[in-house]
This record gives structure tokens, sequence and C-alpha cells, in this order.
């Protein structure tokens, strides 16, 4: 049975505010050996890259693919484990570098998963937050991600860790030295030091049963997990869209006070969802919109914000951007009585085959 903390949600919040605690001991710990591990792919002249994660890691992984095309110009793609496992498909994975996305790196299909990508001629690589597990026992590569323990069966910590060493890994094979990260530990503190405006977005969702979040971009991913949080910790359904698919079809089912929150950072994908916003607003939707306080996303007054800091390279905004989302997901929580230390029918570690 799992065990709910004292106070609900001190858990979670206490493991959101180690965040820039954590993006440092990577950066600072962390670093040679993730440019020691890109040294070794480098070294094997991989022509495309396959992803393989769960839940909240298949976020970080889905990152990593729109990195790995835009920064790289290789071709990647998100593995469907099952096709290994349940239907035993040996595909020739030769020239592919395989990577495996876990927190916990417990999982038996993600394991099986990455013995047969090194059976079928790839070169693997396991990202994990548990050196020792069976995951990165598996891999013939591992990155840790140095996110410590995470007790709160919602991760968040350990997914904005995943994100760090992705991009750090993905930096130092393009040839950066990961310099350009720094940035990510000073806007974190500022985002964990100021709860108020996730305070005034959590009294307007605070009645709503459903609820859309949409990003494009590198901004997708984020919404992707916004969604995830928002459903296991405070119970909402939570529909998570690509702007661009959102506008073909789904934008049918919103109308006046439709409850919607649009991932909007500086750079391309800012630009991306603009159209989409516009859409929103003309809609009547209740909106709330994550980007930098400089933003304008249409004129409307009735616009919540949740602000990021300036500056922030698009690339590594999605480290920002998730943090006053998991907040929001927490704040909603707790203030429906609910305890997100601990959502009902869930374990940290969830096996699945």
């Amino acid at each position: 049975m799992t065990q709910t903390s004292a106070e609900p949600g001190q858990m979670m919040a206490r493991e959101i505010a180690e965040q820039p605690a954590v993006f440092e001991r990577i950066l600072s710990g962390g670093l040679a050996d993730i440019r020691k591990v890109a040294s070794e792919i480098a070294a094997a002249q991989v022509r495309f890259v396959l992803l393989a994660a769960r839940g909240t890691s298949d976020h970080a992984a889905l990152y990593a693919k729109y990195l790995v095309e835009i920064v790289l110009g290789l071709p990647a793609g998100l593995a469907s484990p099952s096709t290994m496992t349940a239907y035993a498909a040996r595909p020739d994975l030769r020239d592919v570098l395989f990577v495996g996305v876990s927190q916990s790196g417990g999982s038996p299909d993600l394991v099986e998963s990455m013995t047969t990508a090194r059976e079928c001629g790839a070169l693997t690589l396991a990202v994990t937050n548990a050196p020792a597990s069976a995951l990165a026992t598996a891999a013939q590569l591992h990155v840790d991600v140095l996110a410590g323990p995470e007790k709160a069966v919602a991760a968040t910590k350990s997914y904005t860790a995943e994100l760090l060493a992705l991009y750090l890994l993905i930096d130092a094979l393009r040839g950066g030295d990961g310099s350009r990260a720094g940035v990510v530990v000073d806007a974190a503190a500022s985002l964990v030091s100021d709860a108020a405006p996730v305070r005034a977005v959590a009294s307007r969702f605070l009645d709503v049963q459903s609820l859309v979040v949409t990003g494009r971009g590198y901004a997708y991913p984020t919404a992707r997990e916004a969604a995830l949080k928002l459903m296991e910790t405070s119970y909402i359904s939570a529909h998570a869209f690509s702007g661009a698919d959102l506008l073909h079809g789904p934008m049918a089912m919103l109308e006046r006070g439709s409850a919607v929150i649009a991932v909007a950072p500086s750079g391309v994908s800012g630009t991306a969802i603009q159209p989409v916003i516009d859409r929103l607003i003309e809609l009547g939707t209740s909106l709330a919109v994550v980007g930098p306080a400089v933003q304008t996303a249409g004129s409307s007054a009735s616009i919540a914000r949740l602000p990021l800091p300036a500056g922030l390279p698009e690339e590594l905004s999605p480290l920002a951007e998730i943090i006053p989302l998991q907040m929001l997901a927490r704040e909603l929580a707790v203030i429906r009585g609910l305890d997100p230390d601990a959502p009902r029918g869930l374990r940290k570690v969830t096996e699945t085959w």
C-alpha cells in the first residue's frame, strides 16, 4: 500500500523545489560521463535513433526525438515495445542507436526491448535514474540522470533531469560543450519560488472536469506531460494535442468556457501555436498561456498567464515550461482535497509487459 505524506502534496512540492539543485548536479557532476557516452555513440556512426519509454519518460523521449531530428539531422522514432515483446518482432537495427528512457529502469517490457534491440544489431543506451537497474544493466551504455531518490508517485524532478541529460547528450554529439544549458538553473529557481501565478490559474480551473493542453514543436512534449500530471494528481480528464492536430478536428469539442492551457514559449514553437491561441480566444475558452512575460497572446484580459523567464533558448525551454505546470497539478490536487503524493491506484514503479 502506498503511504501518504504527513501533509498532502508535501513530497511532490519538495521534489519540484529540488529541480534547480538537480540541474546543478547534472551540469557539475554528470556532464563528463555524458560526454564520454556521446563519444562512443559518435564513433559508432549511427544513422537512426529509436527511443523506447513509458509514461512520463515517453514525453522525455519525444523531446529527444525533436532534438535528434532538428539538431543532429538524423531520423528518429518512438519505438513500440510491444512489437518486440508481445509480437516477438526482430527488426534489423544495424546502424541504429536504441535509447531506453526510464526513471526506475525496472519495467520488464523496456528491459526486454533493450535486450532484443541489442541482439538485432543496435547500439543500446539506457537513460535512467537507477544505474543498478535491469535496464541499465541490459544496455551497452548508460546515462545516470542524477535526480536522486524520488518518493512522490508523480514524477517531477526525474522528468526534467531526463530532459537535461538528453539535451546534454545530443549537444555533445553536435560538438557542444553544454555551456548553454547553464541558464536553466536560474530559470528553474525563479519558477519554483513564485507560486502566485500558479495559484491564480488553479483558482480558475478549480471546478473543471476536463481540460485540453496544447503546444507545438518542442512544447508538444510539455503539453503531453502536463496533461498526464493533471490526470494522475487531480483526476481531471486532460487531453494533450499538438496545436496542428487540435485544429484538425478536436477543436470542435471546445466552446465558450472550455478550459485550455496553451504552451507558447519564445521561438518557432511559440510562433506556430499563435494561430491556435487566436482561435481559442475567438471561441471564448477559459485560456491559460504558459510563456514569457513579454508575450502577448491576443488582447483578451481574460487570459491567465504562467510566465516564463525571458532569454531561454527554445531547445531548453521545455526544462522550464513544465515546472509551473507541475506546480499547477499539485496545487489543483491539494485544493480539491486530494493527495498528489499518492494518487489512487498508482504505484511509483509501474511494470508493463
